[in-house]
């Protein structure tokens, strides 16, 4: 468990400097240099990634259940996947409706993605990961909200309708293959039970 918390510190850690110290990004740059900046950027976001993979396989087996969920809210997780991977998917494209309606869909998506899989998982170890994915999301977006209020962020401007269409279909299309076999592949739980 102690791999997977540490990897969650370090992940989420690096993805809230701008959050909680907005200008740090801005000092690292001026001392060691923006392709330095990035490089220690990506490597800390993806040795903490490796950890959280690792981490979380290895609590597995040792990892005690604080809730066991009904059947139904399983049911209601996988329609909640839908609309994270439709949002997640129109965060990537030009601005469509989603993503302004949303203004910020990949932290959105993230958010119900977290949601939905406490929703369908009650053992600490899925609880630790999810919780703290989900409060990145709400402190991600409450910084998001202040930077847009000091006329600092700016927001998604509409493009197409277009982009709409393409995200739901790219949305349904990754919502499948990690249904039929994706999720078991990379996480080793089959979402759906086949026979």
């Amino acid at each position: 468990m102690a791999l997977l918390i540490l990897g969650i510190v370090l992940f989420l850690g690096i993805h809230l400097t701008q959050a909680f110290v907005p200008d740090f990004r801005a000092r690292m740059v001026s001392r060691i240099g923006e392709g330095a900046w990035k490089g220690l950027y990506s490597l800390v976001s993806l040795l903490g990634l490796c950890l959280i993979i690792y981490g979380y396989g290895e609590s597995r087996l040792t990892t005690g259940v604080l809730y066991t969920p009904p059947v139904f809210l399983r049911h209601l997780a996988l329609l909640l996947m839908i609309f994270a991977f439709i949002i997640l998917a129109a965060g990537f494209l030009p601005a469509g409706h989603i993503a302004m309606k949303t203004k910020h869909p990949q932290v959105l998506a993230v958010k119900i993605w977290a949601s939905a899989h406490l929703l369908a998982n009650g053992e600490t170890n899925s609880v630790i990961l999810f919780g703290a994915f989900l409060a990145w999301g709400v402190l991600v977006r409450i910084s998001l909200k202040r930077r847009e209020r000091a006329g600092e962020k700016v927001l998604p401007v509409f493009k197409s309708a277009r982009y709409d269409v393409l995200a739901v279909a790219i949305g349904l299309v990754a919502y499948l293959a990690f249904i039929w076999r994706l999720h078991e592949w990379l996480v080793g739980v089959q979402p759906i039970a086949m026979g």
